[in-house]
């Protein structure tokens, strides 16, 4: 398994979580975040599939690491709107490395900020890039809509966002 991979996929996971807490607690930003991405994904308790994935990833220590990492973090209605089945399959072990892949490709290295962001391909944890537009509407990457911003962990800044953004094969 590549240690980028590892890295990102952690990355994402921890994110996710931290992102739906900070929604779902209308707190917007951690501006001293005493957390890292893992413990504020996992205090959440509202990221069971990104849990179960980064867990089968094993990106769990990863995630925990130093960074920083940007995550855009899908929710789990992200997930469920994915074709039935397929978060399923994904969390098989003979599917790990595509699982690593997905989930790196939620994370882009360094810590952006919402003000940062400008249009631009992104370059991800899994070594690939991604689309971010910039228009009146608001922020999207790969077509997802960021709908929360800047939620603040020890080790990076996560981004919500509202589908799971795809690698191409």
């Amino acid at each position: 398994m590549k240690k980028n991979n590892i890295i990102t996929a952690a990355a994402f996971f921890v994110a996710s979580v931290v992102s739906f807490s900070a929604y779902a607690g209308s707190c917007g930003t951690y501006s001293k975040a005493k957390k890292d991405i893992v413990d504020t994904a996992a205090s959440a308790g509202s990221f069971s599939t990104l849990v179960a994935a980064v867990t089968e990833a094993e990106l769990v220590d990863v995630l925990k690491g130093e960074g920083p990492f940007t995550v855009f973090a899908p929710t789990d209605e992200a997930f469920g709107a994915l074709p039935a089945g397929k978060v399923e399959s994904l969390l098989k072990p003979e599917n790990r490395d595509k699982l690593i892949s997905i989930l790196t490709y939620h994370v882009v290295p360094g810590k952006v900020l919402a003000a940062d962001v400008k249009d631009m391909e992104a370059p991800t944890v899994n070594g690939q890039t991604a689309t971010v537009a910039v228009n009146d509407s608001g922020v999207t990457i790969e077509g997802a809509n960021v709908i929360q911003t800047d939620i603040m962990t020890s080790n990076g800044v996560i981004h919500v966002i509202d589908k799971v953004i795809l690698p191409s094969a």
